[in-house]
């Protein structure tokens, strides 16, 4: 159904998205086909774009979107707007925009575990949370070594059910985005067996200072991680060893320049990478990166794309959660499993 801002208000209702909402006012989708904001930036990225495809806006008024995650068997998209301790909802049939729960612990990353159950990084918890079936929630972790973590902040699900996330300050470091709180472990990345009840770290502070955004390539040979401190802020890959419980032979995939900080993102089928980019209008938006490392494509919004998902009953729409609004693209590519 083609967005519009009538049907939105409609939907959402005028407390959830209005005309006074500054980025919504400063934004119209394109009357144009293909869309000028999906621009190509090398020859291999136009198999990817639909020239009858264009950016739609389908939620706002929120203070800071992350963490987006598309259930399928619901038809809706999930996401945190972390300043308003909220998880939100948004139904892909009707476009209606609601409140999935709240208060969420200041929510941040979202993903689904094989059994289709939500896994939930908690800022203000300082935790990894699943959702049961019945709505119930399961501490999965929120201490290492008899310590608190700090503020657990974007997850994948591996296929062997194993959960891998990033442990940054950024829920601890004021009352936001979460809880100040001093700050007790180093800022690792875990990877935990939930079946045990077992963690490791995978990833120290000597390798990636402040990570961030983390996906798997599409056979899980490689985990892609976000360094989000600097600048200079990069990509850094690393091998997928020991029958996928260790990692080795970290390396920088992607050197960004000072001004462009990546934050979360996800893999395509083949391998591509789809990352929230920004801080600047020139920046704001996905920057796409092939297996390799190369820039490709780019979607640009009037926002920071902070996280972004792969839904649709193809896998083939891009939900990007920005910083007050939500924008989705139909694109000719699937995302992989376990984002």
């Amino acid at each position: 159904m083609e967005f519009t801002r009538r049907h939105t208000l409609a939907a959402a209702g005028a407390s959830m998205l209005t005309a006074a909402t500054p980025a919504f006012a400063g934004w119209e989708p394109s009357e144009r086909y293909p869309d000028p904001a999906i621009k190509p930036l090398d020859s291999s990225f136009e198999k990817y774009r639909i020239a009858l495809a264009g950016v739609e806006r389908i939620a706002g008024g929120c203070r800071f979107n992350e963490g987006a995650v598309y259930f399928g068997d619901a038809r809706c998209l999930l996401w945190s707007d972390i300043p308003n301790n909220r998880i939100m909802r948004w139904d892909e049939e009707t476009g209606r925009v609601s409140v999935f729960r709240k208060p969420s612990n200041h929510a941040n990353g979202n993903t689904r575990d094989r059994q289709g159950r939500l896994i939930t990084c908690e800022h203000s918890g300082r935790r990894i949370t699943r959702t049961e079936y019945d709505g119930t929630i399961t501490v999965l972790m929120d201490k290492f070594d008899g310590k608190p973590l700090n503020g657990t902040n974007d997850v994948v699900v591996k296929s062997d059910d194993s959960i891998w996330f990033t442990d940054p300050p950024s829920g601890i470091a004021g009352n936001y985005l979460g809880a100040a709180a001093k700050q007790e472990l180093p800022n690792n990345v875990y990877r935990l067996d939930p079946r045990t009840g077992q963690a490791t770290v995978v990833v120290t502070p000597a390798q990636v200072q402040r990570p961030n955004g983390l996906a798997f390539s599409p056979d899980e040979s490689k985990l892609y991680v976000i360094e989000s401190g600097g600048p200079p802020r990069a990509i850094h890959v690393f091998d997928v060893t020991d029958n996928g419980t260790k990692l080795a032979n970290g390396r920088i995939l992607i050197q960004c320049e000072p001004e462009e900080t990546p934050d979360g993102f996800r893999v395509d089928v083949d391998g591509n990478l789809w990352c929230g980019w920004g801080m600047s209008p020139a920046l704001d938006g996905v920057k796409v990166f092939n297996p390799s490392g190369k820039p490709i494509g780019f979607i640009a919004l009037p926002e920071r794309a902070a996280n972004l998902c792969f839904g649709g009953p193809r896998r083939n729409r891009l939900f990007m959660a920005a910083c007050h609004s939500v924008y989705s693209v139909y694109v000719n590519a699937q995302g992989a499993p376990g984002g």
